[in-house]
């Protein structure tokens, strides 16, 4: 399926799903309980994605200070951005999107399954050029002295 064709879709059947789910929801509970719930999960997600986002920091320095690359701390990052918009958008179908990727065990669920399904390709592209210098080649040192007299530079 198409990536333009998907997120048209997305477009249109969340934002159903999500008014679907909110008149079912205001109907059993009511239309202010269902507002106050929809402003107390934004509440609790924020919070939320503040303390978890500050770990996985703080976890992305240490790796860095090791020298070592913090990838698994981006793809959570990702992973808490994502979950953070979900969590700001009005609804409970996005909540539990949201939440499901600010909780560190389902967080690690969706980045391993997502990991196994992408290909990641080191190296240069075919087509690409190396700044390396080609192997077998001489280098010429040298000195260089600018013949201009220095009013005219």
């Amino acid at each position: 399926m198409p990536v333009l064709l998907l997120l048209l879709l997305l477009l249109i059947v969340v934002p159903l799903v999500e008014l679907f789910i909110l008149i079912e929801v205001g109907q059993v509970i009511g239309a202010l309980a269902t507002i106050g719930l929809c402003v107390l999960t934004a509440v609790i997600g924020g919070a939320l994605l503040r303390h978890q986002g500050l770990q996985t920091l703080q976890r992305a320095r240490i790796n860095l200070d090791r020298g070592a690359v913090p990838a698994v701390e981006m793809l959570e990052g990702l992973a808490l951005g994502v979950g953070g918009v979900m969590l700001l958008t009005p609804g409970f179908a996005t909540d539990v999107i949201g939440f499901a990727c600010l909780i560190p065990a389902t967080r690690r669920l969706i980045i391993h399954a997502l990991m196994r399904r992408v290909h990641v390709q080191y190296g240069p592209v075919q087509g690409q050029t190396s700044d390396r210098p080609a192997q077998g080649r001489e280098a010429i040192e040298g000195e260089y002295r600018r013949g201009d007299p220095p009013e005219q530079r």
